[in-house]
């Protein structure tokens, strides 16, 4: 891959999100169906695969003080709009959440696992109501414009223009906001479905590796990735607004207190567990705070971001530096995620965690034997931490993975590096990450199930 098609792929893989983005694309896709439907529907059903429900379960939802689902998928219909892609809750208030807690007591919501797509990203969703007829849809497909202007009023058309029921559907696939199916009475049909079953179309892994990595981002015009200093200004907006609420378990804020202090010291250590656990508290537990995401993952964004970025503070390393390691963090995970998929068994902040030891390696001085170094030292500590989906303890998990980003850059920088003869580690760093990948996206495959299999049947 050239200059040009890396810096396209960033800037395609690290985008802002609102809340956790398996719910943010739930209601996207929710979105999507009820502008082909042009009305509030009646009826919404909602199939998912295994990966996405997995996710979206537990998960705070933004503005709303809510968990799960049902919250999700009535604000995706009530206030989701689609050109806000994953920030589709950002127009939440009082009145939209009244409206969405009476819409989910009418019960005209129901999510099920689809059956339809081995894909491990799907979203499909049905909206049935009233809509218009087709001769008075505007030729342009877009959304009628002859409607009362408040969605949680009447949906009736104003010039009293009879209402037919009709139908509507969207599907959303591999990708958080890639929609590859849309049909309704007010948009002009949309088909790409015949995309899913192979490769995904930019599958750049091949393309990629870990010395290209290194090579683009420590040698690119820093004119052309200044972009990257984004995710540093969203994501420690994001862990300082986390200090002004209590938040999930609060383990961030923990880390600062007496105690948090008292047990790991006032140190550039404990400050980059407490920034990254600051952010993924708030995020996790709903906070109406965007963060920059990676690879479709906004914990993964934090995790790639905020370590760097606290360590370069505090190292007082220069702007540039930090810029590079920055890139250098967040391109090491999305070269992990494509080979891994974007849902997995294995554990996101592995990888996004991995990318920051990257970066922090850099940082610490170390060139590109270190930083391949840093990578299979991850490896050889990380390769099995399972996801049981999207809550408030990632934070824990993140917090794991960062620390071990730093233990691994440390040894990394000393030239202490994992050795072929143990367990997934061989000599060629991009075979390392292979190994983990394959582990994540096959071999635990069928840990993926018995963990959804747990979650969906506790015990109240």
């Amino acid at each position: 891959m050239d200059n040009a098609h890396i810096i396209e792929l960033i800037k395609k893989e690290v985008v802002p999100a609102v809340g956790c983005t398996e719910p943010a694309a739930v209601a996207l896709c929710v979105a999507y169906a009820c502008e082909a439907l042009g009305c509030l529907p009646e009826k919404i059903d909602v199939k998912l695969s295994a990966n996405v429900l997995k996710n979206a379960m537990g998960v705070g939802i933004p503005g709303t003080g809510m968990s799960g689902l049902p919250i999700a998928v009535a604000l995706g219909a009530l206030i989701g709009k689609s050109s806000y892609q994953l920030e589709v809750f950002k127009d939440c208030n009082p009145e939209a959440l009244a409206a969405a807690k009476k819409y989910i007591s009418e019960e005209r919501i129901s999510i099920g696992l689809t059956t339809d797509s081995d894909e491990m990203l799907y979203i499909d969703v049905r909206c049935s109501g009233d809509s218009l007829p087709a001769q008075a849809i505007p030729s342009s497909g877009a959304f009628p414009q002859k409607r009362a202007p408040s969605l949680f009023g009447s949906q009736r058309p104003l010039d009293g223009t009879a209402c037919c029921l009709a139908e509507s559907r969207a599907i959303i696939a591999r990708e958080h906001t890639g929609l590859v199916f849309q049909e309704g009475p007010c948009v002009p049909t949309f088909d790409r479905r015949d995309s899913l079953g192979g490769a995904a179309e930019e599958d750049t892994t091949e393309e990629l590796t870990l010395r290209q990595v290194f090579d683009f981002a420590t040698t690119v015009p820093l004119a052309d990735i200044e972009f990257i200093n984004e995710s540093r200004r969203l994501n420690e907006a994001a862990s300082e607004a986390a200090l002004e609420g209590n938040y999930g378990h609060e383990l961030g804020k923990t880390l600062t207190r007496p105690m948090g202090k008292g047990i790991f010291g006032d140190t550039i250590f404990s400050h980059i567990l407490s920034a990254t656990s600051n952010a993924c508290d708030a995020r996790m537990a709903g906070a109406m705070i965007p963060v920059m995401s990676n690879s479709g993952s906004g914990n993964q964004g934090i995790a790639a971001t905020l370590p760097v970025v606290v360590f370069a503070r505090e190292n007082h390393n220069t702007e540039e530096e930090l810029t590079r390691a920055l890139v250098l963090s967040h391109l090491t995970a999305i070269y992990i995620k494509q080979s891994l998929g974007r849902l997995s068994a294995l554990c996101g902040c592995v990888v996004a965690s991995t990318g920051s030891s990257c970066g922090l390696t850099y940082l610490m001085g170390g060139g590109y034997e270190q930083v391949a170094a840093s990578v299979k030292n991850m490896i050889a500590n990380l390769a099995g931490m399972v996801c049981d989906g999207a809550k408030p303890s990632c934070a824990l998990k993140v917090s794991s993975g960062v620390s071990t980003a730093v233990l691994s850059a440390m040894l990394a920088v000393q030239n202490h590096s994992v050795s072929s003869y143990e367990g997934l580690i061989e000599d060629d760093v991009d075979r390392c990450i292979h190994n983990m990948t394959r582990l994540g996206s096959l071999g635990m495959k069928e840990t993926d199930k018995m963990v959804l299999d747990i979650m969906t049947h506790k015990k109240s």
